[in-house]
């Protein structure tokens, strides 16, 4: 009886932190192919900065970054962490002036920004 208790915690315990991340859908995402391409970094940052129209997969990214820039990522799976490091220094490197008005839309204070990128930079 004690065995199925504790199997029943464990279960528990896994399924709620299978909730606490991010859907995984676009986790595939090639970022290197994103980052190379200039013009598919400026639509992507267009999305998110609500310049241009989103796609799909850029929106469903656009959703989680007011969270994940507050969290430092914390429910970002590592693919995600590993998407988000690689677009951030892509945007530093590529669109600098775009790197900046991202961080200012989504940290304005500057509160979170440097945490954020130390939480995703060993993916």
């Amino acid at each position: 009886m004690k065995c199925i208790y504790v199997l029943s915690l464990l279960l528990a315990f896994v399924a709620v932190q299978a909730e606490d991340k991010y859907s995984t859908e676009n986790d595939d995402l090639d970022i290197d192919a994103v980052v190379a391409n200039i013009d598919t970094l400026r639509g992507f940052v267009g999305c998110f900065m609500d310049t241009v129209t989103c796609h799909e997969v850029a929106a469903d990214f656009k959703k989680d970054i007011p969270e994940a820039v507050e969290t430092n990522c914390i429910k970002c799976t590592d693919a995600q962490k590993h998407i988000f490091h690689k677009f951030l220094l892509g945007l530093k490197e590529k669109l600098p002036s775009d790197y900046e008005a991202f961080k200012n839309k989504f940290d304005p204070e500057n509160k979170h920004f440097t945490a954020l990128e130390a939480a995703v930079a060993s993916f």
